[in-house]
């Protein structure tokens, strides 16, 4: 199969808006393998970027190698993310070799361990897929890497339902991309075609993959809990920040959770999703974000549902309306996290009253340890440490306490990611980007022109006891203890 009967394939098949060229490089016709990286998209079911690897490697008649890895430099890294990431990967292990996909994993303790494992493997493939999410340094990672090696390397969307490449520009607002996602989204609600690779591995193949890599894949299919946790123990990580022990980790786990949410919540969730102190929200950002679960999954399972209408909307609308307004916003936009980023009339109002007195200070300690004087926010800043997530519209409000709160905007903005990307377990996603600069004026109007607020939208504490019951909610998170 020569290059050109590949790029026409391509060309012609579905994958197209989700596949990215990285490098422009061609393939390497000598090439032992075709590679896919998994980074974000860490499942074997419904992955497209495996899908394409597959397909690849099916056509040039070759083998597949999975390579998954986890080193300490990722932002916050702590004891929470990686015990997360490696208890999902033991699972991704046993999948993989059920499904007859070659698949390895490798630990990178510390900074000093070999950090050019990919490298390597990338000397001998023929062609590297990879995933493609513009957060968690992932794209900035895989754009490094597709110029140092010497074979072409694609990146490919698993993450969205509507291929991120149908939208070639960072949209307004819910209003503009809501009609666009609709149109596209039973086309592109089919389900990924799960097989394995025709090629199996070779012993002499896999011979050069163990050479190339020269560290030992961690054996995580008959890893206990207790080894799992001796290695996240032994990583050069933030040990303060525990796991989540009552969030189980993986695919097997995020399916149960997404029955449980049509079963026994879907139906109520239009009228219901706001009250914060029962939480009638789907629980499953955490798995979409480390790709454990598809949204295609999610949505077809919420659309074949017996729930009401009403509430399948909703909570459809939020799936892909809100969380695919979010990747967009991160895909489109250079330095989709900063200040600078924000629309023009929101600069504005952010120079006119930057220097506002704020009546109530505090300090980052003082938010991270919950030592405010607002009940409310104090229990939604113990869910986040303590169980990784915030529920939905507490987060909200958690988000504009701090505008209010932090010395400047820019400090508020820093604090915000620096708490969340810290502690919930869906930091760092694109979804967490959009929450945040939502708070700060993203994909809303002028709401007049108030101290501190300026044309912000403003949204108060003392007011949430319209929403749900506060007190509820507080006396649910008040133990302090939680913060240890």
């Amino acid at each position: 199969m020569t290059l050109h009967a590949l790029d026409s394939d391509f060309v012609r098949d579905q994958l197209v808006p989700r596949t990215t060229d990285m490098n422009g490089k061609r393939t390497l016709p000598d090439g032992a393998y075709v590679l896919y990286w998994m980074q974000s998209t860490q499942r074997v079911h419904e992955n497209w970027a495996l899908r394409a690897a597959i397909r690849a490697a099916d056509k040039v008649n070759k083998p597949l190698v999975i390579h998954q890895g986890l080193d300490p430099t990722y932002p916050h890294a702590s004891d929470r993310h990686s015990h997360h990431i490696l208890h999902a990967a033991r699972e991704t292990s046993t999948c993989a070799e059920q499904a007859g996909l070659p698949y390895q994993f490798v630990l990178r303790r510390t900074r000093d361990d070999d950090r050019r494992v990919v490298d390597r493997l990338a000397e001998h493939a023929f062609l590297v897929v990879t995933d493609r999410f513009p957060t968690a340094g992932v794209d900035e990672r895989t754009r490094r890497f597709a110029e140092r090696v010497g074979c072409r390397v694609l990146a490919v969307d698993s993450a969205c339902i509507v291929p991120s490449g149908v939208l070639q520009k960072a949209e307004w607002a819910a209003r503009t991309i809501r009609p666009k996602l609709a149109k596209l989204r039973d086309l592109s609600l089919e389900p990924v075609e799960d097989r394995a690779p025709r090629v199996a591995l070779s012993t002499d193949v896999r011979a050069m993959v163990d050479e190339a890599r020269r560290v030992d894949a961690l054996a995580l299919a008959g890893m206990s809990d207790t080894e799992i946790a001796q290695a996240v123990s032994a990583c050069d990580i933030d040990h303060r920040v525990a796991p989540v022990l009552d969030f189980v980790p993986g695919a097997a786990a995020a399916a149960e959770r997404l029955r449980v949410f049509i079963h026994e919540r879907l139906p109520y969730y239009n009228a219901r999703r706001n009250e914060a102190a029962d939480d009638f929200t789907s629980h499953l950002s955490p798995d979409l974000h480390y790709g454990h679960i598809a949204a295609a999954d999610v949505v077809r399972a919420a659309l074949a549902s017996a729930a009401p209408a009403e509430d399948v909307q909703a909570f459809v609308d939020q799936v892909l309306t809100w969380r695919e307004l979010s990747y967009n916003w991160c895909l489109h936009t250079p330095n989709f996290d900063q200040l600078a980023a924000l629309p023009d009339w929101i600069q504005r109002t952010m120079r006119a009253h930057d220097d506002d007195p704020r009546p109530e200070q505090y300090t980052l300690e003082e938010l991270d340890e919950a030592r405010t004087g607002d009940p409310l926010w104090n229990a939604a800043q113990r869910q986040l440490v303590r169980s990784g997530v915030i529920h939905n519209y507490a987060r909200m409000l958690w988000g504009k306490q701090i505008v209010r709160w932090a010395p400047t905007y820019e400090d508020a903005r820093a604090w915000m990611f620096h708490l969340n990307d810290r502690y919930a377990l869906d930091g760092r996603d694109p979804n967490s980007v959009g929450g945040i600069m939502w708070c700060l004026g993203l994909w809303d109007r002028s709401w007049g022109n108030k101290p501190i607020w300026g044309g912000l939208r403003p949204m108060l504490t003392s007011r949430a006891v319209k929403k749900f019951d506060v007190g509820r909610y507080v006396r649910k998170w008040s133990d302090v203890s939680s913060l240890a």
